[in-house]
């Protein structure tokens, strides 16, 4: 039996070959750029164009990250922010999914609430924190909803538009063959919005990340944000950056995981 690969033509095979051929070109580039930005921050603060104790240097960083190995508490701190934006992003995707669905399912209800999504969303999360501190009190729950304030209303908004946005015909069409709403909402709109719910989660992301450090920087003992704020005290700026270089990795780490989840869906749906 002849391979598939036998039918692919020529011209369909130089294209193939110069999309990979692009792709690689820019992962190279990028990596090129990364270690050239590096490298120029190194030199320029051996050669003292800019002031080591202020802005340190990769050096400096790796003899900080490797004493913190060392003793332990690199993970300590890693593990504890890691582990409340996790929470933090799980819970406000599912929260904000959850209210889009109440929204979409009743009409009434989200009348009444459009106009406070809308200013609850212009409004600075950040601003809320300090009421959420003494609301709650000075602890990982505090932090926590601040991760979900950043991200929840986002997250409702985003799927509730997309729940609108979905074609009418075919909600007509599970409408007269008796369907309830329960059943478009399983056969129609789950189904139709789940690019959108990945959508949220890319955004999401970021937010609860955001919402963790502000968190952090007001009540933590232990965290990342803890020690941003902590070695800035103590003029411990080495620690500082190398907080600001793990939450970069731990932020692309964690879009990757939602883009490798976004392949598979779209894989499984093909």
């Amino acid at each position: 039996m002849k391979s598939n690969n036998q039918y692919v033509s020529e011209e369909h095979k130089k294209y193939l070959c110069k999309l990979k051929k692009t792709e690689i070109f820019v992962k190279v580039t990028q990596i090129i750029v990364l270690l050239s930005l590096i490298f120029f921050w190194e030199i320029a603060a051996r050669l003292k164009w800019i002031d080591p104790f202020i802005f340190s240097q990769p050096t400096r960083i790796l003899a900080a990250a490797w004493e913190m190995i060392l003793d332990g508490s690199l993970f300590i701190h890693t593990g504890i922010s890691l582990f409340e934006t996790a929470l933090g992003f799980l819970l406000s995707t599912m929260l904000g999914t959850a209210i889009a669905i109440l929204l979409w399912w009743n009409n009434f209800i989200l009348k009444v609430a459009d106009p406070y999504l809308v200013v609850i969303n212009s409004l600075p999360k950040t601003a809320l924190a300090p009421i959420l501190i003494v609301w709650i009190g000075n602890n990982m729950k505090s932090i926590l909803f601040t991760a979900i304030l950043m991200s929840i209303v986002v997250t409702t908004l985003t799927v509730l538009n997309g729940f609108l946005e979905v074609d009418q015909d075919k909600i007509k069409l599970i409408e007269t063959f008796g369907g309830s709403k329960k059943d478009i909402l399983k056969k129609v709109m789950l189904p139709a919005n789940v690019p959108t719910m990945i959508n949220a989660l890319k955004v999401n992301v970021g937010l609860s990340l955001v919402g963790v450090m502000v968190g952090e920087f007001l009540v933590a003992k232990a965290g990342l944000g803890y020690l941003i704020i902590y070695g800035s005290q103590i003029f411990k700026l080495d620690w500082v950056m190398l907080s600001i270089v793990i939450l970069g990795v731990l932020a692309a780490l964690l879009y990757k995981c939602v883009m490798i989840l976004e392949k598979r869906f779209l894989k499984w749906r093909e």
